[in-house]
């Protein structure tokens, strides 16, 4: 089977989310398993139904057995692939591959984390570091992954005379977002004067420009595109997908103002047949407000070096001509350690019809971005209603 024969070829026909911004006196796989459950009745299935799992976790060494064996489910096909906060987009094309190749008939993708309440969490990260050091910026002690980022932000801003101004309008626009969304963790009204007094992390961000530490779950579960008649929704189906990286660590990156995601784009746009044009709404890993500049740049809605323009001239906003993380991303919404799965939600709710005060009118169209490390994995993916098959 050739790359193009996969699109369109299995849907998302199930979504479900649970304790999102502080699930205190819960742990991560309880979040997890009701949002699993609320996936999977959304789809029309029941457990006993879903033969494969997908799941990654920075707090589990073997997470598919861990998930596994609390949802007393058995696939007969597993993937804990873990390429950071990009792994959940990632998800989308390895899942259409498994079900295409017949591995399996319905699979569940589930994520699921208590960063915010449980103590241990940073000293997890800690530990993967300290495991996993980086040799040639470990002895440095950075403060990762803020100190990197801030390194392509101040680069962009050299280059191409982003202003701070520019970076914090991409927050204040989350916010925005976030304000018509009754499920986002912080909803106070924010102003570019805000971000920028706001405490200093890594020189040029501020607390404001980072995105938050929340708890959350979120799933979906996808079939073959002949199978999605089961679910209760309207099914999403997945156009085209692509996946690349460049580095591990910050001073690998070839070009601090150039991601991958230029090749991932290049790879989800020839599979679907489309061009950034043809996108209606954009769901981007805005793990700090440099992402989403470099991305816009990068996926081809601006060139490179106008993103801080395109940003302060309001299109990414409600009211907008561009759409960006309608659900308030990762600065505003929701965070849990990982957040890729939450744009594949929201770009469902979208596409469905179903996003309450901040649904964009005529979806047809949406891109999930999904961004890992240090801005070292990027995988975009396209999905679409049944109009676009």
């Amino acid at each position: 089977m050739k790359l193009n024969d996969i699109s369109a070829s299995v849907a998302v026909t199930g979504i479900g989310t649970a304790g999102l911004g502080e699930a205190s006196g819960f742990t991560e796989l309880e979040i997890l398993a009701h949002a699993a459950q609320a996936a999977v009745a959304d789809a029309g299935l029941g457990m006993k139904d879903i033969d494969g799992l997908m799941t990654a976790s920075f707090s589990r060494f073997l997470p598919s057995l861990s998930v596994a064996e609390y949802l007393n489910v058995q696939p007969a096909w597993m993937d804990s692939s873990n390429v950071g906060g990009a792994s959940y987009v990632n998800y989308l094309l390895t899942a259409a591959l498994a079900l295409n190749a017949g591995l399996c008939n319905a699979v569940l993708v589930v994520y699921g984390s208590t960063a915010r309440t449980q103590r241990d969490f940073r000293e997890h990260i800690r530990a993967r570091g300290q495991l996993e050091p980086q040799p040639y910026e470990a002895p440095y002690k950075p403060f990762n992954p803020a100190t990197s980022y801030a390194l392509a932000a101040a680069r962009h801003m050299h280059e191409f005379g982003t202003t701070r101004e520019q970076l914090a309008q991409v927050a204040v626009s989350a916010r925005k977002w976030a304000q018509l969304n009754p499920d986002a963790f912080m909803r106070e009204a924010l102003s570019v004067q805000d971000v920028l007094a706001s405490r200093m992390i890594s020189d040029p961000l501020t607390v404001r420009d980072c995105c938050l530490l929340t708890d959350g779950a979120g799933a979906f579960v996808m079939t073959r595109a002949d199978r999605a008649g089961h679910a209760s929704a309207k099914p999403v189906y997945l156009l085209g997908a692509g996946a690349s990286q460049t580095h591990r660590q910050i001073s690998g990156m070839p070009d601090l103002t150039t991601t991958a995601a230029v090749e991932s784009g290049r790879k989800a746009y020839a599979m679907a047949g489309l061009q950034p044009s043809d996108i209606d709404v954009l769901q981007l890993y805005d793990a700090f407000t440099i992402n989403v500049i470099l991305f816009l740049e990068d996926l081809g809605f601006c060139r490179k070096g106008e993103g801080g323009a395109f940003v302060q001239s309001g299109a990414i906003e409600p009211g907008g001509g561009l759409p960006v993380n309608t659900n308030g991303g990762g600065l505003s919404c929701v965070h849990p350690g990982m957040y890729g799965v939450f744009t594949v939600i929201e770009a469902v709710r979208q596409l469905r019809g179903d996003a309450g005060d901040r649904q964009v009118p005529q979806v047809e169209t949406v891109l999930c971005h999904g961004n890992g490390g240090v801005l070292a994995s990027q995988v975009t993916a396209i999905l679409g209603s049944a109009a676009t098959r």
